[in-house]
């Protein structure tokens, strides 16, 4: 793992130390998954910063997440990627809109790469898809 990704997880160590906060009734709560290995963090709420990155707690409505992922590929180095020891780091922004978050319902916003892309996709509590990116959405990849 690269330097940069250190010094970028050393601050969440701190966050990850404490509780979650309670759910408040009155919103929605979201939920973060990805594979392990991977970093899936809550960045922005409608534009606006978020103190505590683990999770989302909307109110019921249209809103805009925010999340940072990042995950590792194989490449680089010659012999071609599958003989490759050396990875290359995908950090990739992603933006997803859903507009029918529901007071007191739990949500799960799952990051998985595809292509050196990343696809999203947000279930509600039965395991149903109700939004999801594609390629063409909102997302900015760049590798490390």
């Amino acid at each position: 793992m690269r330097k940069s990704s250190l010094l970028f997880l050393l601050p969440l160590l701190g966050a990850c130390a404490g509780p979650l906060p309670k759910h408040d009734p009155g919103m929605a709560w979201v939920e973060l998954y990805t594979q392990p290995a991977h970093t899936l963090l809550a960045q922005r709420l409608d534009n606006q910063v978020l103190r505590d990155g683990r999770y989302f707690q909307v109110p019921p409505g249209k809103h805009e997440l925010e999340v940072r992922y990042q995950y590792e590929v194989p490449g680089g180095g010659g012999g071609g990627l599958a003989n490759s020891d050396n990875t290359i780091e995908i950090t990739c922004r992603v933006w997803l809109t859903y507009d029918g978050f529901a007071a007191g319902q739990r949500y799960r916003l799952e990051l998985r790469p595809q292509l050196r892309k990343a696809l999203a996709l947000l279930t509600d509590a039965n395991g149903q898809v109700v939004a999801r990116t594609n390629f063409q959405g909102r997302q900015d990849c760049r590798l490390f």
